[in-house]
């Protein structure tokens, strides 16, 4: 229940803005500026204990407190480690980042990529900090990290070996900013070790809060030069390197000096006419400063001669400066990768990009109710979480010439490197793309069910992968189409976060029904109850003609235990005491000849539903089929509403007996009406005092 109640406070907590760029979240619950004012006024330098000057923050393995890699680290702060330590001196730059004995390279591609743009720069590391004025020990970043920034507190304890920093450090030493950065980002993910390999995209993503999308270039797809054009207007960031085929070719330099296993910036695409042609080219930038291109289109080469006068003087740059052009065709011949990182409009500061329209949502997959796994498992896909996209307007300049409306999707699962500790794999995740039926178009508060899911072709399939986020573009022509997402297997516990893109507003939402009730209940007086029933109910209630708790639990579990068709554990005193509860009008504790009555029909309705959706005759009902028996009850429910009935009735198999089932139904049915008693004018919420809250919910 604490976890639930975490997951409602954070969403409040979105609601209200919490999470975005401008008012991020205080990781840990560290709030960096009082935490700094603490550290002055008590002239003692701050120490972080959420993550610790010791072995648990370096690791767990290969950096765990037994390996030789640590034997020997000591944390030092950077006044230990040279006479005038700086944050950033002259600017950051590639050579602020040297790599130590962290595999984090991907990550360090990352970190430079934000040195050569001073506006994502500022955002990650907040500008203000230095080893001089008021001086605490303490330093602060921003991250994103699965939907919402964090801002992220970390004291400047690093680890060394023999004096000197054993991860990223800078070439001359004196400049920490890099290092403290790598740190926030170790505390963010769990220890330094939970950062060895990775994509650089992952940290493209997680320093610009933006969606990455991966090109193989051997196998670029028709419109790749387009797509590239427009990903600049949008803003987008765009990265590119070439292969390696072994650790021995990592930074090698090619004949026409290029740079192996390096990550480039891709900084600009443009249509050029030379000798009656249309020549595609693109501006690359080596992050070093140097060493470029020295082939067709390259500084000084002949192609510039021949084109206009006015595209060399806009276009050509002879410097040694590591940014160069050359034409697409070699492009994709020469590199290996295109990443393209496409950014919402509030993460742009230019009013000449628009950006791209911006809708994420998290979810969940849990084993019982919404953990389907993919269409190999068609007993349980259609369970899975889903989502409506309705693509209204098409692309304005489309990039293939045809009407359509483009979108990207990125369906993320979280916290895959802070479970690198328990020897936890990443799920192999992917989704499946459906057309909404006509019958389900412009409805909110749906669901598609199995005779839907299972019996209409799907548009597409995403790729699955065991990846931290699959992302896909797509061009579909206007209508509305569902998202499911799925780990590729079933009964897979995960979290996740799905995000889409899109060039043109295209309203998305979860596909869920509302909560309600339909509750149908004939009152009846103690004439309308047959005879032969009043006759049994005197045997059952004694003389004072009214049946109590522990009379209620004798009678059903003699009636159950006789039964061959259902599995039962019994019913329980306190199954039995919320059965009274609801049914009790007069406050009296017990249930008198019409309550009874009333539960009686109840029950056999409840045994009515029970065997029906029992279909193997197992005399138990899979948790999965819990989301139609409860709506055959007159209950719509949404997935977060079926999780917690899973996590309360269901046994270890996910299988759910039928007192377990009817306990489960009565508890729906008084928890539904002691909302409609308490909500003010179908607001849909109520208000309640902590005496209040404690004596409904002891229930």
């Amino acid at each position: 229940m604490t976890s639930t109640a975490a997951q409602v406070a954070c969403q409040q907590d979105k609601d209200q803005g919490i999470g975005t760029f401008q008012n991020a979240v205080n990781f840990c619950q560290q709030d960096y500026e009082t935490l700094r004012q603490q550290c002055l006024k008590s002239k003692r330098l701050f120490e972080d204990n959420c993550f610790p000057a010791d072995f648990k923050s370096l690791g767990f393995s290969d950096l765990g407190p037994y390996s030789s890699k640590t034997k020997g680290v000591v944390w030092k702060r950077p006044t230990e480690l040279c006479s005038d330590p700086q944050f950033i001196c002259d600017g950051a730059t590639r050579t602020d980042i040297c790599q130590g004995v962290l595999g984090d390279c991907w990550l360090l591609a990352a970190i430079a990529s934000l040195t050569l743009d001073q506006q994502f720069l500022d955002r990650v590391v907040p500008a203000g900090q230095s080893f001089n004025e008021d001086y605490a020990g303490i330093f602060h970043f921003q991250i994103w990290q699965y939907g919402q920034w964090v801002d992220v507190v970390v004291d400047d304890r690093l680890p060394t070996k023999d004096g000197k920093l054993l991860f990223v450090h800078s070439a001359e030493g004196s400049e920490f900013w890099s290092a403290l950065l790598e740190k926030a980002y170790a505390k963010v993910n769990g220890s330094y070790e939970a950062l060895a390999g990775g994509n650089t995209i992952e940290g493209f993503e997680d320093f610009t809060g933006g969606i990455a999308e991966s090109y193989e270039l051997k196998t670029a797809p028709p419109k790749l030069f387009q797509i590239m054009q427009r990903a600049l207007k949008l803003g987008s960031l765009m990265g590119c390197s070439i292969d390696i085929t072994s650790a021995y070719e990592t930074e090698a330099i090619t004949a026409l000096k290029l740079v192996k296993g390096h990550a480039y910036s891709v900084t600009g695409v443009e249509e050029v006419h030379s000798q009656g042609k249309v020549v595609q080219l693109v501006r690359i930038r080596n992050p070093w400063g140097q060493v470029e291109w020295t082939g067709p289109w390259s500084d000084g080469s002949s192609e510039w001669k021949f084109i206009k006068e006015e595209d060399f003087k806009r276009l050509n740059n002879m410097a040694e400066d590591g940014e160069f052009w050359m034409a697409f065709s070699d492009f994709i011949k020469q590199f290996s990768k295109l990443e393209i990182c496409n950014l919402t409009a509030d993460m742009l500061a230019s009013d000449d990009v628009s950006g791209w329209n911006h809708y994420q949502f998290d979810g969940m997959w849990r084993v019982g109710s919404t953990a389907g796994g993919c269409l190999n498992h068609l007993a349980t896909f259609p369970s899975n979480p889903q989502f409506v996209i309705r693509l209204e307007d098409v692309d304005d300049h489309p990039v293939d010439g045809k009407e359509g409306c483009t979108f990207l999707v990125g369906l993320m699962q979280k916290d895959g490197r802070r479970q690198k500790r328990v020897n936890r794999e990443i799920e192999t995740i992917g989704f499946t793309i459906y057309k909404v039926p006509d019958e389900y178009k412009g409805r909110n508060n749906v669901r598609l069910g199995p005779e839907v899911l299972l019996r209409q072709k799907a548009v597409t399939v995403s790729t699955f992968i065991n990846t931290r986020e699959v992302c896909e573009r797509f061009k579909l022509p206007p209508g509305e189409y569902a998202i499911i997402p799925s780990t590729f297997h079933p009964h897979k516990n995960c979290s996740f976060i799905l995000r889409v893109f899109s060039e043109k507003h295209a309203a998305t939402s979860p596909m869920e029904e509302k909560i309600t009730a339909k509750l149908e209940e004939k009152m009846i007086s103690e004439k309308d109850v047959d005879p032969h029933f009043k006759s049994l109910f005197k045997q059952i209630a004694g003389t004072d003609m009214e049946v109590s708790v522990f009379e209620l639990m004798e009678v059903l579990n003699k009636i159950v235990s006789q039964r061959s068709d259902i599995k039962t554990h019994g019913f329980s005193l306190e199954t039995c005491r919320l059965i009274v509860s609801l049914l009790d009008k007069d406050d009296n504790a017990t249930l008198g000849l019409t309550e009874f009555h009333l539960f009686w029909r109840k029950l056999q309705k409840y045994l009515d539903i029970f065997k029906h959706r029992d279909t193997d005759h197992s005399g138990t009902m899979s948790s999965h089929e819990m989301r139609e028996a409860v709506s055959e009850a007159g209950f719509q429910i949404n997935s977060m509403v079926l999780q917690a009935i899973v996590s309360r009735y269901a046994d270890a198999q996910y299988a759910i007996d039928f007192d377990s089932f009817v306990s489960c139904l009565i508890k729906l049915e008084m928890l539904y009406k002691m909302f409609k008693k308490l909500e003010k004018g179908n607001s849909g919420k109520i208000e309640l005092d902590m005496q209040q809250w404690l004596c409904l919910a002891i229930y």
